[in-house]
């Protein structure tokens, strides 16, 4: 769940590469990257996935009230598994049954970020960050890596790790104990950042590793919860990172379509519009080769772009609208969302869900 984020000043120490690989260097006097080394284990298939049943969807990630969900038309809603991302927030038993049974029926999807650590879950203790820098000191785990300096408080991590994956399996955990039908993955696109030279970590690994990685990690979510846990018909909706299908094609240790055939569709934000401004037509024309194999698969594709100024009444000439139109002349699930991205309420107006 992200807010609003700051530029830190952040003090490195370079790391050398050699022709072997990163030297691991230890975190002291300042931020160095130290390459983990519990690489996680291939994972098992889960069974192909169902996809979403629903046609309309809602995206609110901080303050969502179940009772205020209920009466809405929207079949599909993702939301955080607490109000507030705290343990303190979680939904009840009650409002879960809430949620999912209002006015209509609706499957409920818990935001789940994989590809970054947020100091205000559970799972982080205060002590890995330094002070001052904001950055991870020396009795940080391995797999903690640099501050994502547009989302105060995320951190990026080396999603490989097998305790980093232990925690996100507690925390699935938690999710599937609440009632929720899925998860929405966030930062899948972590294997773009680890491939980049220039990632400021001082570490970096080849783009087809980061993207198997991710791929093993995705398939390794959805058989803990459809065969460990029981839950067969366990939604997993990743958000962006799309391109990972260019390496699904039985590379390493995977099988051809290993990661098509465990999702259940995808989540893509900024497809049309990058805020209220147009997206080149040739940057989406190249998504969409790729999300269309997704569709094309029966799979739901889920669009949202921030594109509502939250002027009122939303009339046929609003970009809401526009977008709106175009997504679904694509074969996909629109959300207007508005521009601030704060994801905090209910953009409900005519039109949307319809």
């Amino acid at each position: 769940m992200k807010s609003s984020g700051r530029t830190l000043l952040v003090f490195l120490i370079p790391v050398f590469i050699s022709a072997c690989g990163p030297v691991p260097l230890q975190r002291l006097g300042g931020y160095q990257c130290i390459p983990c080394t519990d690489q996680a284990k291939p994972a098992n298939n889960s069974p192909t996935a169902v996809t979403l049943a629903g046609s309309d969807w809602l995206y609110q990630l901080q303050g969502a009230e179940p009772t205020d969900i209920e009466t809405t038309n929207f079949d599909i809603a993702v939301i955080d598994y607490s109000r507030d991302g705290e343990e303190a927030g979680r939904y009840s038993a009650g409002e879960m049954t809430t949620l999912k049974n209002g006015s209509t029926t609706r499957q409920v999807l818990a935001y789940l970020s994989i590809g970054e650590a947020e100091e205000y879950r559970f799972y982080f203790e205060s002590g890995w960050v330094s002070f001052i820098e904001r950055q991870p000191d020396s009795s940080a785990p391995c797999w903690l890596a640099r501050t994502n300096p547009d989302w105060e408080g995320n951190y990026k991590v080396q999603y490989w790790s097998e305790d980093w994956q232990q925690i996100v399996l507690a925390y699935l955990d938690k999710i599937i104990g609440d009632g929720f039908d899925g998860v929405y993955l966030d930062i899948i696109d972590a294997f773009e950042y680890w491939s980049d030279r220039k990632n400021g970590e001082g570490y970096y690994i080849s783009e087809r590793e980061a993207a198997v990685r991710m791929i093993n990690f995705v398939k390794r979510i959805a058989y803990h919860a459809r065969e460990i846990r029981g839950k067969t018909d366990f939604l997993v909706i990743p958000q962006n990172g799309e391109r990972l299908l260019i390496y699904d094609s039985g590379i390493d240790y995977l099988a051809e379509d290993d990661y098509l055939n465990t999702i259940s569709g995808i989540g893509v934000e900024d497809l049309y519009y990058d805020g209220t401004t147009p997206v080149s037509p040739s940057v989406t024309a190249e998504r969409q080769n790729l999300i269309n194999d997704i569709r094309n698969a029966g799979k739901k594709v889920l669009v949202v772009d921030y594109v509502d100024r939250g002027s009122r009444p939303v009339t046929s000439a609003s970009l809401a609208t526009v977008f709106r139109t175009i997504a679904k002349a694509d074969g996909y699930l629109p959300y207007a969302a508005r521009e601030d991205r704060e994801l905090d309420e209910i953009n409900w107006f005519n039109g949307q869900p319809p």
